[in-house]
Formats: C-alpha cells, sequence, structure tokens
C-alpha cells in the first residue's frame, strides 16, 4: 500500500488560503479610485476605461464556476496552483501595460483569479477539523471584503506617491509567493468528482453574464431606457433561460439546477445578490460623497487618499465581526448570523442617508457596514458549503460569488446613476441625490434580510451525520497528494 505524505496543519493551509483571497481582492478594488489617473495617463476615454473594472468582473463571473467544477474533478490545490499562476501573469502583463487595450486584456486574465474563494472552500471543507471548518470559511469570506476595503483605502497613497502601474505590481509580488505556497504548503484534497466540462453549458452561462454586466456597467452612459440597454437585458433573460433548459438536459450539467433550486441555495444566493449591491454601492457612494467639495454645501473635500481613510473602520470591523459570526454558526446555525450583518448593513445606509453632516457619522456607519458584511460574508459561505455534499463544493461557492458580483455591478451602477441624475447648475452632485442613493440601498439590504429570514433553520444532528458518511468513504478511498 502506498503510503500517505504527510499533511500541512490545516493552519499552514489556512494562511496561504488567506494570502490567496487577499490577493485577488486586492486586485479587484484597487483600481476602481485610480480609473480617471488611468484614462489621463493612457489618454483614453471614460467609456474605454471602465472596461478596466468591467472586464475584470466579466472574467471572474464566467471563470469561477468552471474553475470551481475543474477543481472539483481534477484537484483544488492543483486547480488553486494553476489559477493563481494565470493572475499572476495577469498581473504583471497590465503592470507592464502603457495603452488600454493591454491593461484591458491583462485584467480579463486576472479575473481568473475569481475562482480563488471557492477552490479555497473546498479545501477548508476537505482538510480542516470538522469543528474549525465553519470559521475556516468565515474568515476566508472575510477577505473578500476586508480586500475590497483595504483596497479602496491603499490606491489613493499608491497613485499618489507612485503611478498606477504600481497598483499591479504590489498584488504581483503576493499573488505569486500564493501560487508558490499553495504548491509546496497545501495538500491535494482526497475529495474528488470524475467527470467532464459541458461546454455548451459554458459557453451559454459567459453569454448572459456577459449580457447582463455589460447592460449595467454601461447604463449611465446609455441611459436606463435607452434600446442598447433594454435589448442586452433582454438578450440576458433569454440565454439565461437557454442554459437553464441546456443544464437541466446535459448528462454532466455545469451547474446542477436541482441543487439550485434548494431553498437553502436560492434564499442564500438571493441575500448574496442584494449584499452585493450594498457593499460595491458604498464602494462607490462614500468616496464620492465626502470628496464632493465644500462648496456644494455638503461634501468634505476630501482627497482620494483622505477618502479612503473613510473605509478603514470598515475593514476593522469585518475583520473583527467574522470570528463572531463563525461562533454564532457553531451554536446557532448560519442564518442567524446571515440575518444579522444583513440588517447591521441596512441600519447603516439607513443611519447615513438621515445623518452624515459630520466626519464622525460616516465613519460609524463605515464601521456597522464593516460588521455586517464580515457577518454575512461568514455566514453565506457556511450555508451553501453545509448544504451540499462536498464534491459540489466547487461550484456551489462559485455560483454563490457571482451572484455577489451581479449584485456589485448592479449596485455601483445604480447608486452612481441616481448620484448623477441630481447634478446642481453647477455641475455639483446634489445632496439629494445621495440621499436617495443611502435610501436605494438600505431597501436592498431590507429585502436581503427577509430573504434570509426565509433561509431554512439549522440542520439537525441527522444532516450532519449524512455529510460525515457521504465524507468518510472519500477520504478513505482516493489518496491524498500535493
Amino acid at each position: 500500500m502506498t503510503p500517505q505524505p504527510a499533511r500541512s496543519h490545516y493552519l499552514v493551509t489556512f494562511a496561504v488560503l488567506a494570502l490567496a483571497g487577499l490577493s485577488f481582492a486586492l486586485l479587484q478594488s484597487l483600481v476602481a479610485p485610480a480609473l480617471p489617473v488611468i484614462q489621463r495617463d493612457l489618454h483614453t476615454t471614460t467609456t474605454a476605461v471602465t472596461w478596466v473594472l468591467t472586464g475584470y468582473l466579466l472574467s471572474a463571473s464566467v471563470a469561477t464556476p468552471i474553475a470551481g467544477r475543474l477543481g472539483d474533478m481534477f484537484g483544488k490545490e492543483r486547480m488553486l496552483v494553476i489559477v493563481l499562476s494565470v493572475t499572476a501573469f495577469g498581473t504583471a502583463l497590465a503592470g507592464l501595460a502603457s495603452s488600454i487595450e493591454t491593461l484591458i486584456a491583462a485584467r480579463v486574465i486576472q479575473g481568473l483569479g475569481g475562482a480563488v474563494f471557492p477552490l479555497a472552500f473546498g479545501i477548508i471543507r476537505d482538510e480542516f477539523p470538522r469543528e474549525r471548518v465553519a470559521t475556516g470559511i468565515a474568515l476566508v469570506s472575510a477577505i473578500l471584503g476586508i480586500g475590497g476595503g483595504a483596497g479602496i483605502v491603499l490606491a489613493g497613497p499608491i497613485v499618489e506617491r507612485l503611478s498606477y502601474h504600481w497598483l499591479f505590481w504590489l498584488p504581483l509580488g503576493t499573488t505569486a509567493l500564493a501560487a508558490v505556497a499553495t504548491a509546496v504548503l497545501v495538500p491535494e484534497s482526497p475529495v474528488k468528482s470524475p467527470g467532464r466540462i459541458n461546454w455548451l453549458g459554458a459557453a451559454l452561462l459567459s453569454s448572459w453574464l456577459v449580457c447582463l454586466l455589460v447592460a449595467f456597467s454601461k447604463a449611465v452612459d446609455w441611459g436606463w431606457t435607452s434600446a442598447r440597454f433594454l435589448g442586452l437585458l433582454a438578450a440576458a433573460a433569454v440565454l439565461l433561460v437557454l442554459w437553464v433548459w441546456a443544464e437541466l438536459r446535459a448528462p454532466e450539467p455545469l451547474v446542477d439546477m436541482r441543487m439550485l433550486r434548494r431553498r437553502p441555495i436560492w434564499t442564500t444566493n438571493l441575500t448574496g445578490l442584494l449584499i452585493g449591491f450594498g457593499m460595491f454601492g458604498s464602494f462607490i457612494l462614500v468616496p464620492q460623497f465626502v470628496e464632493t467639495p465644500k462648496a456644494s454645501g455638503f461634501g468634505f473635500g476630501a482627497s482620494v487618499t483622505q477618502a479612503g481613510l473613510f473605509l478603514v473602520p470598515s475593514t476593522f470591523t469585518m475583520l473583527l465581526s467574522s470570528p463572531i459570526a463563525a461562533r454564532l454558526t457553531n451554536r446557532l446555525g448560519p442564518k442567524v448570523p446571515l440575518a444579522i450583518g444583513a440588517l447591521i448593513t441596512a441600519l447603516a445606509f439607513v443611519l447615513l442617508a438621515v445623518q452624515h453632516d459630520e466626519a464622525w457619522h460616516i465613519y460609524l456607519m463605515s464601521a456597522l457596514l464593516g460588521a455586517g458584511m464580515g457577518m454575512a460574508f461568514a455566514a453565506m459561505a457556511n450555508l451553501i458549503v453545509q448544504a451540499v455534499p462536498p464534491e459540489q463544493t466547487g461550484v456551489a461557492t462559485g455560483m454563490n460569488t457571482i451572484m455577489r458580483t451581479i449584485g456589485g455591478s448592479i449596485g455601483g451602477q445604480v447608486t452612481a446613476a441616481v448620484v448623477a441624475a441630481n447634478i446642481s447648475a453647477a455641475g455639483l452632485p446634489q445632496e439629494s441625490g445621495f440621499t436617495l442613493a443611502f435610501v436605494v440601498s438600505a431597501g436592498a439590504l431590507v429585502i436581503a434580510f427577509l430573504s434570509a429570514l426565509a433561509v431554512p433553520g439549522r440542520p439537525g444532528p441527522g444532516a450532519g451525520a449524512g455529510a460525515a458518511r457521504r465524507e468518510a468513504p472519500a477520504r478513505e478511498a482516493q489518496p491524498a497528494t500535493g
């Protein structure tokens, strides 16, 4: 009998996965505040430069379920190394880019890193002691929000003191290190699900996601009632129906539609979409609000660097709330922290809509926002992982990540459009526009709270025992490698 190689301690595995997740999260948000600088330095248009962000989101949305499925089939550790290596290549290309076309292509390559999170969740489920799984997933989930907030904070100082190229050179180091550390330290998961990729399903999934995200990314420029916007929405709806039809009839679907019909899955994904709406909305609204000149009568006239500082409390409270969510999950199940997180986040936007005259009002909202997001992100991933068998972890958590991305794209564009529709004669945003945008975000998060309440309660002891029985044969049957 072939001896099994020694497996790394789960804390070592967690440290590597955290580094990988942080690398992707930083790349996701670092460029957002720097888009005007990139537009000026590359002598391009506003429409073209938005593709630096949109191309990344599109690529991440399409690659996430496919890479998650490949990880379930061929090994999560092996696929994570490939994903991080490709992301590092795209990041190096972005750092060298001297034209907008090259930069957009590089960002599309970087977007493949979106698969980091579903692969990491699967590795945690397979490798961690059962009593540590919820905490591990909670902390890695929080990194998506923490890294996103940190990227907004760090973008200003990097651009002002160095150049926009360093928005890619700095994350390149962490991405490359994460790839090497994964290959050396993270053991290959013993839980695999042999099969093949349903490429028709992948093509249809890509098509409706592209139509949907491009529509919302261009809505402000085209107009919300324009033929192009409405036409892309209609195309997305038709392609979505075709995708569901094809997946239901495929012998080996990319995404099991019957799995998505389960109440824990669809309610959690709906909640994830709405919470993503609020998170990306805050990334756009808060910096824009505090950067508005004081001449407007309500803004703080902050620089890009100063605007990022207003989101620092969010980063800290997100990190603190995630372990709390893990403890609540272990005691009461993940539904409780999900509902609490959505409610706290909604409260943050309500308070911001009512009171935003002083700097401490913004800091308080930022702290509440981070606390709510941290709890909700941690609970969502645990809900998905608990609701599916081990061999479907990658695809299921990948779809949840996609829902957050879609929600974020819609939230960012909708709130930006609300502000843009309320401009004064002097060309400055009006306070009423921001207030309305805060109310819209709060409304989305109230619906997220109601959706969280619809999530089934904690499964009984029999469900956990069934999961254990499913995992045990897989661990015994397949020797670990890597």
